[in-house]
């Protein structure tokens, strides 16, 4: 019963017009424009979770450290905190390896790194042959804004 309906909804010509136009907008294809645009090698071809900072909301622009704001908002990820209370990423109960535009950092820089000058960030949840070790506890990849992605530029003289 079942293939008979599916067979008589996609003989209908007007139907794949309507669908055509309802379409949701394929997110993949817009992840894959931000990993193709930011990252490199190995860090390209890695998969991960990636998140557009560029469209967010201000919402992230209230937060002084980026894990604080991912925190809750990706499975796998939980962020502890060092005595002095700098977050540090764990996934799957594993320390986290951090990269800023593909170099390694301390979770300290993050401190210092203002959240509007990030673009994209990628979560490797399972090993990466990038980090150390082959970051088996997972990694966290920073992207921040190129000069050319600044939304005000500088008024000519």
């Amino acid at each position: 019963m079942c293939k008979v309906l599916l067979i008589l909804l996609l003989s209908m010509p007007g139907l794949a017009a309507v669908a055509q136009k309802y379409r949701v907008k394929d997110y993949s294809s817009a992840q894959e424009k931000l990993n193709n645009e930011y990252c490199t090698g190995s860090f390209k071809s890695a998969r991960g979770v990636i998140i557009d900072l560029t469209n967010e909301n201000e919402s992230v622009h209230t937060y002084l450290n980026i894990l604080n704001w991912l925190e809750g908002r990706v499975a796998g990820l939980q962020i502890r905190y060092l005595r002095d209370g700098t977050p540090v990423p764990y996934l799957r109960d594993t320390r986290a390896t951090i990269f800023v535009d593909e170099m390694q950092v301390e979770p300290a820089f993050l401190n210092d790194l203002p959240v509007t000058d990030i673009a994209m960030v990628k979560i490797i949840k399972g090993p990466f042959v990038g980090a150390p070790g082959n970051g088996g506890g997972g990694t966290v990849l920073i992207y921040t804004l190129k000069g050319d992605d600044d939304d005000n530029p500088e008024p000519d003289n």
